[in-house]
C-alpha cells in the first residue's frame, strides 16, 4: 500500500550489501526532503541538483556513521543543512559576482548599457534597479549606505551627515570611494562578459 511507512532499516541493510536498486529507492524517497532543504538554504550560483548530489554522496560515504539514534531522514537532514552552510561559508570567503548571476533581463540591460543603446523597454527599469542592488550588495555596509542615501534616495550631504553622524567631508570621501568601488565592480562584470 502507498500509505505504508518507508522501511528505512530494511532499505539501509540492502544498501550496505551493495544493492543498487535499494540505493536508488533510498534516494528517490529522500529526494523531496533534500530538495526542500537545499531550496530553503540555496547558496547563490549553486544548482539545486549539484548540491543535492553532493548531499547524497556524503550520505552514502558516511553510512557507516549512522547509529540509528535518530530517524534516518533527520540524520540526512543534518547532512543537507551542514552541506548548504559549508557552501555558503565558502562563497563568503570567495565573494564573486559574475555575469551568470544576472537574470536574463538584467544581462540585457547591462549589455545595452555597455553598447550604449538608448531605447529602454518598460521592464528594463526594474531590471536595472535590481542590477544596481546586486552590485551594491558587493560593497561594505558603510559604502552601501552612502550610495543608497546619496544616489538612490537623493539626500543631501548635510542630511546624510545628520543621519549618520559623519562629518560632511567624510560623507563626500566615502561617497567618492564607494562610487569608484561600484564602478570597478561594474567594469569587472563587463570584462567577464566580454571574455
Amino acid at each position: 500500500m502507498a500509505d505504508d511507512p518507508f522501511d528505512f532499516a530494511g532499505c539501509l541493510e540492502r544498501v550496505r550489501q551493495h544493492d543498487q536498486a535499494a540505493a536508488r529507492q533510498l534516494v528517490e524517497h529522500l529526494y523531496p526532503l533534500v530538495n526542500r532543504i537545499v531550496r530553503s538554504h540555496l547558496p547563490r550560483r549553486v544548482a539545486v541538483e549539484d548540491l543535492a548530489q553532493d548531499i547524497f554522496l556524503k550520505m552514502f560515504t558516511r553510512l557507516e556513521q549512522y547509529q540509528g539514534h535518530v530517524p534516518f531522514p533527520h540524520w540526512v537532514s543534518r547532512i543537507a543543512v551542514t552541506t548548504c552552510i559549508d557552501q555558503l561559508r565558502a562563497q563568503q570567503r570567495r565573494p564573486e559576482f559574475r555575469w551568470a548571476d544576472l537574470s536574463e533581463t538584467e544581462a540585457e540591460v547591462l549589455s545595452n548599457v555597455m553598447t550604449d543603446e538608448r531605447d529602454a523597454r518598460p521592464g528594463e527599469a526594474l531590471a536595472a534597479r535590481e542590477l544596481v542592488h546586486k552590485l551594491l550588495a558587493q560593497l561594505k555596509p558603510d559604502d552601501q549606505l552612502v550610495i543608497q542615501l546619496l544616489d538612490l534616495e537623493q539626500k543631501t550631504i548635510a542630511e546624510i551627515s545628520a543621519l549618520t553622524g559623519w562629518n560632511q567631508t567624510l560623507v563626500k570621501v566615502r561617497a567618492f570611494r564607494a562610487r569608484r568601488k561600484l564602478q570597478k565592480l561594474f567594469q569587472e562584470l563587463q570584462g567577464k562578459e566580454k571574455s
